[in-house]
Order: structure tokens, then sequence, then C-alpha cells
């Protein structure tokens, strides 16, 4: 007997600001075509009902078969999309997709909220993925220096001017500097040991935003950096291709990440990278960090993306192979053993079983 088709909701900061690069739209649209119901739903879209049920305004996708995902997105963002108010307890999975990073500045109370609409709806049975409860542990980057420190770079987390000085000095001027509260290359300056007064300018450029992380230069980052996906915890990996991309930047900018003008080629990991992968697997598991992005620079963990880790769609272009297919299947048979276990397994083994 097949499965019955899946209840997916998506969270995102905004319909708004989605663009078709996303892995979200990705996502939704493959989930569209192989028949499933799909619901994307803002930040501020949540409603806990007066008679204790959480809802929301959701904008619903109404065909199944897109030409593509930009054909997706021009629907999401027609003036007559359509949206419905939906009762979230009755999704079957509510995958967390929002980067706080870009809600900082003007609704710096949005992404909490919505964890916490999160946390409600895991107690109805809704599998919800990344776990909500330790997203909230992970909603900066210091969630990065609980991982093995085998994996991870020099670092130092300080508000100081002073204290980032000291750190670049002590490193023979090098370093790389960046916000706390930050994604997609964002307020990110590279010390080379000849930025002279500049540095005065980095430092404050990034303390206006609160707490920076300056870290140790990494040489082998001159060639870039591998963005390399991780799904129960384990490189996601489909017919023995890995989704797994060089980025890198021959413009002069030391930034790897697309939003920065990156490029990307498709690269199979190398056993450092694996190595990288299989220290980091546990604590991910640990913490129902059911897909996350790992940023690494030869045997360094650079960071760890698991709020919207995003190059499924890189992934797929150049590779050819249907990784969105293969994360939706996995996401129904998390649902059968749910209801196989009629409910009683918690949220954050079902997001890593």
């Amino acid at each position: 007997m097949s499965d019955a088709p899946l209840k997916l909701g998506f969270v995102i900061n905004d319909v708004a600001t989605e663009q078709d690069n996303y892995t979200t739209i990705r996502l939704a649209r493959t989930a569209a075509r192989l028949g499933h119901q799909v619901a994307l739903i803002g930040l501020n879209g949540f409603i806990y009902d007066a008679n204790g049920t959480v809802c929301a305004h959701a904008h619903m996708p109404r065909g199944s078969d897109y030409a593509d995902d930009a054909a997706l997105l021009a629907e999401l963002h027609a003036d007559d999309a359509d949206t419905e108010r939906i009762n979230v307890e009755e999704l079957d999975v509510l995958m967390l997709r929002s980067d706080p990073a870009e809600e900082v500045e003007d609704r710096p109370w949005a992404p909490n909220s919505a964890l916490l609409f999160a946390q409600l709806v895991t107690r109805r049975g809704v599998i919800v993925l990344n776990d909500p409860g330790h997203l909230t542990d992970a909603s900066n980057k210091t969630y990065f220096q609980h991982f093995p420190e085998q994996v991870r770079p020099v670092t130092c987390i300080t508000c100081h001017a002073d204290e980032i000085k000291s750190f670049i000095a002590s490193h023979d001027g090098r370093g790389v500097i960046k916000p706390l509260q930050g994604s997609g290359g964002q307020g990110v300056f590279v010390v080379d040991g000849h930025s002279g007064a500049n540095l005065n300018q980095m430092i404050d450029a990034v303390l206006r935003d609160g707490y920076a992380i300056v870290q140790e230069y990494l040489p082998r980052a001159a060639d870039g950096d591998l963005r390399l996906l991780t799904l129960n915890g384990r490189p996601l990996q489909v017919d023995g291709q890995y989704a797994c991309v060089r980025r890198y930047n021959d413009s002069g900018d030391a930034r790897s990440n697309i939003s920065a003008g990156g490029k990307v080629e498709l690269v199979t990991p190398d056993a450092d990278a694996l190595r990288v992968a299989e220290i980091v697997g546990p604590k991910l598991i640990r913490d129902g960090m059911y897909l996350a992005g790992l940023d690494i620079v030869g045997d360094k963990l650079m960071e760890v993306n698991v709020d919207t880790p995003g190059g499924i769609n890189m992934a797929e272009d150049l590779s050819g192979v249907d990784f969105s297919s293969h994360i939706i299947a996995d996401l129904a048979r998390k649902v059968r053993l749910r209801d196989q276990y009629r409910r009683t397994l918690t949220n954050v083994e079902l997001a890593m079983l």
C-alpha cells in the first residue's frame, strides 16, 4: 500500500523575501511534484487560537508540476497567491527554514517566537525539523563552540576591540573577524597581515552588531571551502554522489559564500572533510539536527548551519542527482515510524532515526 500524501509545512522568514535559488523552494517544489500538500509559513504567520490550537496563515502552492523553482516562486509572489488559515497541528512535518540573521535589525523578536510555536506543535505529534528546542540553543554561532576542539579553528568571542587586536597580533597579524549573529558572508573580514589602519574600521563594523568572533586564518581557505550537507547526522549521499560543493572566489574577495559572489563546483569530500563530519555527527544526532550544512576548510569546521542549510539546489543542478526527492522520501519514512510507534517517539528521536 502506498503512503498517504504528506502534509508538509515550511517556516520561512517571509514569502516576499524567498528567492528561486533557495533550498526551501526546491524542497517545496519537489514535495508538490510528488503529490504532497505544501504550506509556507512566515515568521509572523503563527496564531495561538483561543481554543488552544496552533494555527497559521500560510501560502499554499496551487499546482504540482512547476517548470522550475522560479515558476513556483512567481506564483507565491503573485498578488492573487493562495493563502489559507491552517491548523499547524494537523501537519505531518514542519521544517524550520528561517534565517535569524535576517531579522536582527527589524524583527529581532520573530525567530524565537516561531521556535516557541514550533515547540508547542511537537507536543501534538508533528515532526519538527530541525528540533526546535535545540535550535533555540543554536540561536547564534556560540553553538559552534560546543563541537569537539579537534575540528574547530582557534577562536575568540568578544565585544572588546583590544581583545580582537591582541588575538590578531598573536596570530602573526592574520585572522578572520565576523559577527556572532550573521550569515551569507555578511560582515566578514579577512585580516591578512597588511590591513594596517583598516583593522580598526573592520573591528568597528563588526562590533556595531554586538559580539564578534575572531578566528585563526587557515591558509587552505584561499582555495575556498566545502559545503557538505548532512542528513540524520551523516553526509547526505544518493546513488554514490555526495551533496557536497566547493565554494570559491576568484575575484579577490576572500569570502567564498555564494551570496558574496562566490562560485561553486561539485566535489567529492576528501578524507579530512569526512573525518570532520564523523566527529560532529554525534552532536548533530543528539540535538536533532536533521539537515545541516557543514562549512569545512581542510580538517577544520568553519561553521555549522542548522537554521537554513542551503546547497541542495546547487548539488542537484551540478550532479543531476535528485537529493530533494530523497529527503522527502525520508520524511515520509519518519512519519510511518511515528505512526507505527503510536506517537510515543520523541521529536529528537524521530528527527534522527
